[in-house]
């Protein structure tokens, strides 16, 4: 199947929400972004609200001929609008194993350099994200050191993330 992207709609909340299964895989997607679990579609459209006043982020959907697959957000996070960041990366639990995290984490890539026309995409993810960690590899990413650690009190443990990069080949 080929996904497509659009502009992420409010309705698409009803769905995404009820993909997140448990608070563990919860927090793995947004860290500490949001106080309560479970989310709510109202949660997550407040959130968006809130988020669209700043300019600086797309908020996307994918999609099939069969309806919503996935969801994420690109984010500007440097004054020249050179470096956005990858964040808030979903697809649902049905379609897991079957190449539609690569399919749009690919696409995301693509929109990112061909449409937003940025050098760098960076993300961050949980050390134990295996499944995503290993996708992003798959679609590119590399690992980079930072000199701090970016760390998350999560479900009563110290989560450390892993900066990643994609940088457009020139």
């Amino acid at each position: 199947m080929m996904l497509k992207l659009r502009e992420y709609n409010a309705f698409d909340a009803e769905v995404i929400t009820k993909w997140i299964s448990n608070e563990y895989a919860f927090r793995q997607w947004s860290a500490d972004r949001y106080e309560k679990y479970p989310i709510t579609a109202y949660d997550m459209n407040s959130y968006y609200e809130r988020e669209k006043i700043n300019s600086q982020i797309y908020i996307m959907t994918a999609y099939d001929e069969n309806g919503i697959i996935g969801h994420f957000t690109l984010r500007f996070v440097d004054d020249d609008r050179k470096t956005i960041r990858l964040g808030f990366v979903i697809i649902d639990n049905s379609k897991r194993k079957k190449g539609y995290g690569k399919q749009m984490i690919d696409l995301a890539i693509k929109y990112a350099f061909d449409n937003i026309g940025v050098n760098k995409i960076s993300l961050g993810v949980f050390e134990n994200n295996g499944d995503a960690i290993k996708c992003y590899k798959n679609c590119g990413f590399k690992e980079v050191k930072t000199e701090i650690v970016e760390s998350y009190a999560c479900m009563g443990e110290i989560w450390n993330c892993i900066e990643m990069e994609n940088s457009k080949e020139v």
